[in-house]
């Protein structure tokens, strides 16, 4: 644990050691970092089993259980609130406990397996998946917006990105909202984004970034091995209630009401098994709506004192879902700048997939620096991505049967399907 702390945030300090202990269980292991998986050696393990995703076996199993796995992250809320608050039974559907993975790259693995019919992933994800590596996956809804920030440590002085320079920063996977965000906001303060082994030296304007898995971040941080962190809540919340770490800028205050991990589905099912998906994309849409009216209630469901779906304790995961505008220090560090006009949540759950924000996310991943080839980027339309790789009409469908989600302070009831894009650093 680092000499020096930050304790503005909580008293409940612990060391780097016990961090891991508790909330980077043996079970995850380093073959599953997310390296591995941007630079595409994931191919390698998932080719045998592409082919059988476009089988008519796979698309035309008897099993219509609902499987799904999740990262143990608020991400998943929709997924697990749909299962934990009985949706998915009350549209007549069986479904399994969710599963927790600990890591993409596993998750990935058992969505092409079929061991999964139902996965949040990180946005970019389905793109560098269905583009790059031909894998027949659909993004049917979003799973939440907003949601992540990135701390720093208490043993630093950092204020804001122009300080980022000379400094370690972790991502938790190239293809994310995190790592697209992150490099906008460092262009726009004057600092360049490298890839380097931490030996090695950098400029004073370079920020190095380098893949840590989320469980993992806050031990790095806590133990100096890395200066910052940007990531999806709770381990921002578990950051500074465990770590010293300091808020600098919450993602959704930079792009607003951004999109972070979508729900995702394999293509063929939802070709094959309509009025199967439109059941599961009901339940999902239902639990979002439920989530952004009762975030309180379903923070304490998810963590390990409710449900148990989060290793977390209510409290980190209830600073994650609520603790935004009420915490002046926010706004007067800076880690808010847009409250008032934005009228964002630390997180909010928002099921429309805005063709704008695909488009958005094509046209930045184009911008952004990351591990790997990055070719099928080159010739990549933003507009073809989002009529392609969308299916929009069941989570309309599950939109028309609970119209509350136009209460939603970010939708415009008036145009409720469309809206501009925004972001200011």
């Amino acid at each position: 644990m680092a000499d020096k702390q930050n304790t503005a945030h909580g008293p409940d300090q612990t060391d780097a050691h016990a961090l891991v202990d508790e909330y980077n269980p043996s079970d995850f292991t380093r073959r599953q970092t997310l390296d591995m998986f941007a630079a595409g050696g994931l191919m390698a393990a998932l080719a045998p089993l592409i082919g059988a995703m476009n089988s008519p076996a796979f698309a035309s199993a008897d099993d219509e259980i609902v499987r799904s796995g999740y990262i143990p992250i608020t991400d998943a809320t929709a997924i697990l609130v749909a299962h934990g608050m009985g949706y998915f039974e009350d549209e007549g559907l069986q479904a399994e406990r969710p599963t927790l993975i600990r890591g993409w790259s596993p998750l990935v693995e058992g969505f092409v397996a079929g061991r999964f019919n139902l996965v949040h992933l990180l946005k970019p994800i389905p793109v560098w998946m269905r583009y790059n590596n031909d894998i027949p996956v659909k993004v049917m809804a979003w799973a939440h917006t907003n949601g992540s920030g990135l701390v720093v440590g208490g043993h630093t002085d950092i204020e804001d990105f122009s300080q980022l320079g000379g400094r370690q920063v972790a991502v938790p996977f190239w293809y994310s909202m995190h790592n697209i965000v992150l490099q906008y906001a460092l262009r726009q303060s004057g600092v360049v984004p490298v890839i380097k082994s931490q030996d090695e030296p950098l400029a004073a304007n370079e920020c190095n970034l380098q893949i840590l898995p989320p469980p993992e971040m806050p031990a790095a941080l806590a133990g100096r091995k890395i200066d910052a962190y940007i990531v999806a809540e709770p381990f921002n919340a578990m950051g500074e209630l465990r770590a010293g770490a300091r808020m600098l800028r919450f993602t959704g205050d930079i792009w607003k009401n951004h999109p972070c991990c979508v729900i995702c589905m394999h293509e063929q099912v939802t070709s094959e098994k309509q009025e199967w998906t439109q059941k599961v994309v009901n339940a999902v849409v239902r639990a979002q709506v439920y989530a952004s009216q009762n975030k309180s209630e379903v923070a304490r469901l998810m963590s390990r004192d409710g449900e148990g779906y989060l290793p977390m304790p209510a409290a980190v995961v209830e600073r994650a879902m609520t603790l935004y505008e009420d915490e002046d220090s926010y706004t007067e560090s800076g880690a808010i700048k847009h409250a008032s006009a934005w009228g964002n949540g630390r997180i909010d759950f928002q099921p429309w997939p805005y063709p704008s924000a695909t488009r958005l996310i094509v046209e930045e991943m184009n911008k952004t620096l990351v591990g790997g080839d990055v070719t099928f980027l080159e010739d990549l339309d933003p507009q073809f991505v989002s009529d392609d790789l969308v299916n929009y009409d069941y989570v309309r469908n599950a939109l028309e049967k609970y119209p509350d989600w136009k209460n939603d302070p970010s939708v415009n009831p008036a145009d409720p399907f469309n809206r501009e894009e925004v972001l200011a650093l």
